[in-house]
C-alpha cells in the first residue's frame, strides 16, 4: 500500500489522503497512520500524538517551531486550517495556504518546520489531531499573531470574535 498525497500550490504542503476510507451501513472505518507507510514515504518518525477538543468559535494558534514537523487532521467536527511560513530567508516568508479540515474530508496536512499552523473551529464541536517528529517544547515555539496584516490570511467571515487564548491574543 502506497501513500497518496498531492502538493499545496503555494508552500509545497504535503495534502495526504486516507489509507483506508471504507463505509458501509455501520459507520466507517479510516486507517489514519501507518509507521511503515509513513516512514518510506515521508522518511520521518513521529514521536508524540495529541489532540485539542474545542467548541465552535474557537481560533488556536498560529504556533510552530523551527525543527517540527508536524501532521495534522480533524477526527471529529470540521475547522479551517491556516499554516504560514516563518523562515525569514524562504521566498514565501509569512505566505500563506488555508485548507478545510473535517471528519468527512479525512485528509491530512504535513506542516514543515518553520511554518506554523493555527485552526478556527467551523462546527458545533472539534477534535484536532496532530503528530510531531519532535516533543513538544514550549520554550523553542514561535506565535504568529492571527491578524497580522503581513499575512492577510482570508478568515470565515464568521472569524470576527473568536475565541482565543491569552497567548494568541
Amino acid at each position: 500500500m502506497k501513500l497518496r498525497y498531492t502538493k499545496s500550490k503555494i508552500l509545497g504542503l504535503r495534502i495526504i489522503y486516507p489509507l483506508t476510507n471504507f463505509k458501509d451501513k455501520r459507520g466507517n472505518y479510516v486507517q489514519l497512520f501507518h509507521k511503515k507507510i509513513y516512514k518510506d514515504t515521508l522518511n520521518k518518525t513521529f514521536k508524540e500524538s495529541d489532540i485539542s477538543c474545542s467548541k465552535h468559535n474557537v481560533l488556536r494558534g498560529i504556533h510552530g517551531d523551527n525543527k517540527t514537523t508536524k501532521l495534522i487532521s480533524c477526527l471529529y467536527g470540521k475547522f479551517f486550517f491556516v499554516v504560514v511560513n516563518n523562515d525569514k530567508k524562504s521566498k514565501n516568508y509569512l505566505k500563506s495556504e488555508s485548507f478545510i479540515l473535517s471528519d468527512q474530508n479525512r485528509i491530512q496536512i504535513e506542516v514543515p518546520p518553520k511554518h506554523g499552523n493555527g485552526h478556527f473551529v467551523l462546527s458545533h464541536y472539534s477534535i484536532f489531531h496532530y503528530m510531531q517528529t519532535n516533543y513538544y517544547d514550549r520554550k523553542s515555539q514561535f506565535t504568529i499573531n492571527w491578524k497580522d496584516k503581513r499575512i492577510n490570511i482570508n478568515w470565515p467571515k464568521s472569524c470576527k470574535k473568536p475565541i482565543i487564548s491569552e497567548r494568541d491574543s
